[in-house]
């Protein structure tokens, strides 16, 4: 079993402009997300067993997307998980149309997918206490291919290892 989720991935410059903004903040207890892990959660799966993996990635192949751009605005704390993270208000359309194919396909694979508003976001930042002021200026993300993403474990902490990768423009051509 792989633990595994869907993912909108950076590119070098993205990855660059968000860990730029990651170093440039301080809150108290922080523990920062390295540059190579920065993403953007589509859907969590969990636990998945080899069969279901090749499933779902065969049945995500289906999936029509155009490439669209999200921009980051907003420095926000979740209590909860105490993580400060980027988000928006607004996104486009289709991020909404991947999320809700991926969750389909998931839930045909028969995986338990927790059911919560999709919010997206970039985790910057992990066990903070509060949020804290930054002067933040909007990073666009632009979005042309999603990937499967495994959460590894190793000595030095999570890696997270692309394992497939979907480009958008690619899609009805395979």
């Amino acid at each position: 079993m792989k633990r595994l989720f869907f993912a909108l991935w950076p590119d070098e410059q993205t990855r660059k402009e968000v860990n730029q903004f990651n170093k440039s903040i301080t809150a108290e207890g922080q523990k920062k997300v390295k540059a190579d892990n920065l993403h953007v959660t589509l859907l969590f799966l969990g636990n998945t067993p080899a069969q279901t993996e090749a499933e779902i990635r065969q049945a995500v192949k289906k999936i029509s997307v155009q490439p669209f751009v999200l921009h980051f605005d907003q420095l926000d704390f979740w209590q909860k998980p105490k993580v400060l993270c980027l988000t928006m208000e607004q996104y486009d359309p289709q991020l909404a149309i991947l999320v809700d194919a991926l969750k389909k396909i998931a839930d045909q694979c028969g995986l338990s997918i927790e059911e919560r508003a999709y919010k997206p976001h970039v985790t910057l930042a992990r066990k903070v206490r509060r949020l804290i002021e930054a002067d933040l200026d909007a990073i666009e993300w632009q979005a042309d291919c999603f990937c499967l993403i495994e959460s590894c474990s190793t000595a030095d902490g999570v890696h997270y290892q692309v394992l497939q990768r979907w480009d958008f423009e690619n899609f009805n051509s395979s």
